[in-house]
């Protein structure tokens, strides 16, 4: 970092941006999509239908909370997330410490009914989500890697704009026939530049969302270690009742109505009990989530079998401050278009990521770069730009391939992601003469936009039982990647042949 502060701005960028650029690009990429976590896990459960219920609240919850009372009577605790309209089916969790049975079960339900649903064993878009900050790591490893990359980020940010003597006339220049190096310059640049303000926003409240493992010392001092205490009294979770007397439960319709008069109109999202069937059985009623800009902050708290609303403070600044940030990084308020002006500005950041990488291994062409430095950039540019494209697909493939039967499909799914990954990573690191970027983006291409093929054979086998706007969605948006892949490939290659006709037009120039 020597010389001018702008040049020791540009050396940081451009190093702190290639350490943690894979990462960075694996996490914005998975985040992006988990914008539609509840549309693709609906696509891979298509048992479950899409189709809403119009029946009421107070009905749907009797008939979860009558399967839960079936399947846990025992629990320590149940939870029921009612259906809205992303999400059409009844969730139920229960959770036990009693050796009487599996310790976490958890179902989808027929809302008219409320009957188990016939779903497909799979983590939908669960996966991506739970990938996009833990890295489907064991304990919190994963989390920590993924805070270490947010704070590389928000670095890599500032020194960019510091860096940038033309921030503003960046936004307006792109030049796509200039040279190779330009080209990926300006591209870099506008998308930099494009959504910034969501780049730096949805960094920092990321870091928040998480602030608790990334900064624990002050738990530690105040609460000796004990975050469960931390987090009960700033009301973010329900104080767990001591045991008690058997007592049934207070009629739940009862309760929802209470808080939908509070809510001044307001719909509940979620239902926790705390050791149902006891004299102490604590009810807590979360609003639903596109209600709210804030992350289950409005919550209310009742006495199981009286019905008894507990009285609770207002949380305090600090709290309300925190999950107001928690919400707007998940971004569960946003109607469709927001939601959809959040997803382009994701795959935005995810393309500057990209950008930024291959800008990398172009401009250390020009420098004096160690060869095996530079081949491992360029190889794990194309293992993770590309392949991680491709793992996302081939997790896809998988859950219309394995049979809905199989025993072992549920991990399956993962499987068939981490291995295609691993395997695209290892062609790319073959001895290629040339990095093999077309041929792999034509695959990339290729896997996309055939989806849409594999939903209109499922709907012929019977596979589907409805074909209706939520998987026309989904197969347009598929079709819709493939043909970027394509058209980046296709630019590519006319990219390639033109070298190759200005290599050979030097070399007949220096022949005599």
């Amino acid at each position: 970092m020597k010389g001018s502060f702008f040049r020791s701005m540009l050396w940081l960028h451009g190093w702190a941006g290639l350490l943690a650029g894979w990462l960075l690009y694996a996490i914005f990429l998975t985040g992006s999509a988990t914008y539609y976590r509840s549309e693709i896990s609906h696509w891979m459960r298509p048992e479950l239908g899409f189709s809403i219920d119009a029946g009421d609240d107070a009905r749907i919850a009797d008939g979860a909370l009558r399967r839960l009372r079936t399947i846990g009577a025992d629990a320590e605790r149940w939870r029921v997330t009612l259906p809205n309209a992303r999400e059409p089916a009844t969730e139920i969790h229960l959770w036990r410490k009693s050796g009487k049975g599996p310790s976490f079960v958890h179902e989808w339900l027929d809302p008219a009914s409320g009957a188990p649903s016939p779903a497909r064993a799979t983590l939908g878009g669960d996966f991506l989500y739970y990938f996009h900050f833990d890295l489907q790591m064991p304990s919190i490893w994963g989390r920590l890697l993924v805070g270490l990359a947010a704070i590389v980020m928000l670095v890599t940010l500032v020194s960019g704009v510091v860096a940038h003597k033309r921030l503003f006339a960046d936004f307006f220049t792109f030049r796509p026939d200039a040279t190779r190096q330009r080209a990926w310059l300006d591209g870099h640049n506008i998308s930099g530049v494009l959504a910034l303000p969501f780049h730096l926003v949805i960094t920092y409240t990321g870091l928040v969302a998480l602030m608790f493992l990334y900064m624990p010392w002050g738990i530690h001092v105040a609460y000796e270690g004990r975050a469960q205490a931390l987090l009960v009294e700033a009301g973010l979770v329900a104080p767990t009742p001591a045991v008690s007397d058997p007592a049934p439960l207070a009629p739940i319709a009862s309760l929802l109505a209470e808080a939908r008069r509070r809510w001044a109109g307001g719909r509940v999202g979620v239902i926790e009990i705390y050791r149902p069937g006891e004299v102490g059985t604590l009810i807590e009623l979360t609003r639903d989530a596109s209600e709210t800009l804030a992350y289950r902050y409005d919550k209310l708290r009742f006495i199981g079998p009286e019905g008894r609303s507990i009285p609770q403070s207002p949380p305090s600044a600090v709290v309300a401050a925190q999950m107001t940030m928690y919400g707007l990084h998940i971004g569960r308020f946003a109607d469709a278009a927001l939601r959809a002006c959040l997803f382009i500005c994701g795959a935005t950041a995810t393309a500057m990521i990209g950008t930024g990488l291959v800008l990398w291994s172009v401009s250390a062409r020009r420098r004096e770069t160690s060869r095996m430095g530079l081949f491992l950039v360029e190889r794990l540019n194309l293992g993770v730009i590309v392949g991680l494209p491709i793992a996302v697909a081939a997790y896809f493939w998988a859950n219309r391939l394995i049979p809905s039967a199989s025993p072992g499909r549920l991990l399956g799914e993962p499987i068939a992601f981490f291995s295609t990954w691993l395997a695209v990573l290892l062609v790319s690191l073959l001895p290629w003469r040339r990095t093999p970027w077309t041929p792999m983006l034509l695959v990339a291409a290729g896997a996309f936009a055939a989806l849409p093929l594999a939903d209109v054979e499922a709907y012929r086998s019977g596979e589907i039982a409805s074909y209706d706007r939520a998987f026309l969605g989904f197969d347009a948006a598929m079709a819709a990647i493939g043909s970027v892949f394509a058209v980046i490939a296709r630019k590519l290659r006319e990219e390639h042949t033109r070298d190759k006709i200005n290599d050979r037009t030097r070399e007949r120039e220096l022949v005599p």
